[in-house]
């Protein structure tokens, strides 16, 4: 049972959002429940809970390399990249007539049943890009990795800017045809379900990935890949398989993105993509499933709170003419304030928020109710 605690924490959490993000989903005979309106989630609220989704999916995935692994990739946003384009490029020849691939394959009240092959086609797609990566380092490491992943992403974007018929620089759109598909069928709130499925399965994914066989070998490169070579890990299989899923990983929040805003450039996953997974990794804690969630949740936030709290400040530094007049502080200084924080933690807390520890190795007695290895 304590197995499995866990996962029903996540199910009943999951299933309040969706109530709240819907109070009548109680009810698909439109009855309304007066009392869960008031607390109703807004537009803007539910997009945040779906951009903290989509960020844990992200972060955890990076840490399976750049963790777990003790590999340093800086161009994770890449492989979320490909993840949205094809995922886009699946949903809207699925369900959405357009000039690209015409008729739709498939009825649009089919959305809800086959959504899961444009994820899974996204996630594979991504994973394959994770491939192509991981056979050119073999024999690097550290440094030498960070430049193939960052050359990796720039790569990436360039050719998708460079393909003209899934709209070049301008980039790509469409994907809402398919979220409308699914809510005039049910109006549920799908993509908020989507994405808190996502998270549940990346969490699931990487839990039991890293303990089993394959995990200690992943284990095994982290602490000395050649002790682990003369102790019999094919340490060529380990790499191969941890950037695949992970690149998968990545791909699934990309999918995710794609479908929330219903709009995908290819801009949007560059190296600014890449640092802010980094930033929740290390933020988190490398090797740590619960830091990495808790940094992901933490990070998104402080960057909305930005968005409101710079204009106050500017403000507040005009009234007291601490600014010159023609000065305004922007929301370029979001990262400005970011990397100081990490600076500041790479000074006084380098292993993160928990280091390479669970929750329940904080708090032991969490073990009574669930365990996170």
């Amino acid at each position: 049972m304590q197995r499995y605690t866990l996962n029903i924490l996540i199910g009943i959490a999951a299933i309040v959002l969706v109530l709240l993000a819907d109070p009548n989903v109680m009810g698909f005979l439109g009855e309304k429940i007066p009392w869960m309106e008031n607390l109703a989630l807004d537009g803007y609220v539910l997009n945040i809970i779906m951009l903290i989704g989509i960020n844990c999916i992200f972060a955890v995935s990076l840490n399976l390399v750049n963790g777990y692994m003790g590999e340093f990739s800086c161009g994770h946003g890449g492989f979320m990249c490909v993840g949205a384009y094809v995922g886009s490029l699946l949903s809207v020849a699925f369900f959405g007539d357009s000039k690209l691939f015409g008729e739709a394959l498939f009825a649009p009240n089919l959305a809800p049943l086959l959504f899961p092959l444009v994820l899974l086609g996204g996630m594979f797609a991504a994973a394959l890009a994770g491939l192509i990566v991981a056979l050119p380092s073999f024999k690097t490491r550290d440094d030498y990795l960070a430049i193939i992943t960052i050359a990796a992403n720039y790569i990436i974007i360039s050719v998708i800017e460079n393909i003209d018929a899934i709209g070049g620089p301008r980039g790509f759109s469409g994907m809402t045809k398919t979220v409308n598909a699914m809510r005039d069928l049910v109006d549920l709130p799908w993509m908020l379900i989507w994405t808190l499925i996502g998270v549940f399965v990346c969490v699931m994914v990487i839990r039991r990935l890293m303990t089993s066989t394959y995990g200690k070998g992943i284990s095994a490169v982290c602490q000395n890949e050649v002790a682990a070579e003369m102790m019999g890990v094919n340490t060529n299989r380990v790499k191969i398989m941890a950037f695949m899923v992970s690149s998968g990983l990545g791909g699934l929040a990309g999918v995710l993105y794609a479908h929330v805003y219903g709009y995908v450039n290819a801009q949007s996953f560059g190296l600014l993509k890449s640092t802010e997974g980094l930033v929740m990794v290390y933020l988190g804690g490398m090797g740590s499933i619960s830091g990495v969630l808790m940094a992901a949740v933490a990070f998104t936030l402080l960057v909305e709170i930005l968005r409101f709290v710079i204009p106050w400040l500017n403000t507040s530094l005009h009234s007291v003419n601490l600014l010159p007049a023609n000065y305004q502080v922007d929301q370029i200084w979001t990262w400005v304030f970011i990397p100081l924080m990490l600076i500041l933690l790479m000074q006084f807390r380098p292993e993160g928020l928990l280091g390479n520890r669970e929750l329940t190795d904080v708090f032991p007695r969490l073990r009574r109710w669930f365990t996170l290895k």
